[in-house]
C-alpha cells in the first residue's frame, strides 16, 4: 500500500500572519481559514481539484498554533529559486524587506542563502534556476 502526501503542517505563534507571510513569498492564495488553522495552497491547486478525485489531492501548507516557540534548526527545510532571468540578490532582499532575516546554519560559503521566516524557521534561496 502506498501512501501518498496530504499536507505539511507548520507550528507557529501566529498561524494567520505567518500563512500570509508565505502565501505572499510563493504567491499562494489563502484556501482555508478558522481559528485554529489556516492553509494555502498552490494557485494551480483548483484545477488539479477538478481533475483528480478529492480523497487524492494534496492540501498545500496548514499553518497551526502552538504554546511553545521553535528552540532548534529545523530539520525539514524549504529551498526557494528565483526564475532564471531573476536577480538572486533582490530575491533575498525582498524577503528580508518583508521580514526574513539571514541565518546562519553552517553553510558557510555556499551559494545559496539562508534565511529564516519571521517565526524563525530556516529555508534556502538557492541561485536561479528553471
Amino acid at each position: 500500500m502506498a501512501l501518498r502526501w496530504y499536507s505539511i503542517v507548520i507550528d507557529s505563534h501566529d498561524p494567520h500572519a505567518l500563512a500570509r507571510w508565505w502565501g505572499e513569498t510563493l504567491a499562494w492564495p489563502v484556501v482555508f481559514e478558522a481559528d485554529d488553522e489556516v492553509v494555502i495552497a498552490p494557485p494551480f491547486a483548483e484545477e488539479v481539484a477538478r481533475s483528480v478525485p478529492r480523497d487524492r489531492q494534496p492540501q498545500g501548507w496548514v499553518f497551526v498554533p502552538v504554546p511553545e516557540g521553535k528552540t532548534v534548526k529545523n530539520r525539514l527545510h524549504v529551498d526557494l529559486a528565483p526564475a532564471p532571468d531573476d536577480a538572486h540578490q533582490e530575491a533575498v532582499d525582498a524577503l528580508v524587506a518583508r521580514g526574513a532575516t539571514l541565518a546562519d546554519v553552517g553553510q558557510a560559503d555556499a551559494p545559496w542563502v539562508v534565511l529564516a521566516d519571521p517565526e524563525g524557521n530556516e529555508f534556502c534561496v538557492l541561485t536561479p534556476r528553471e
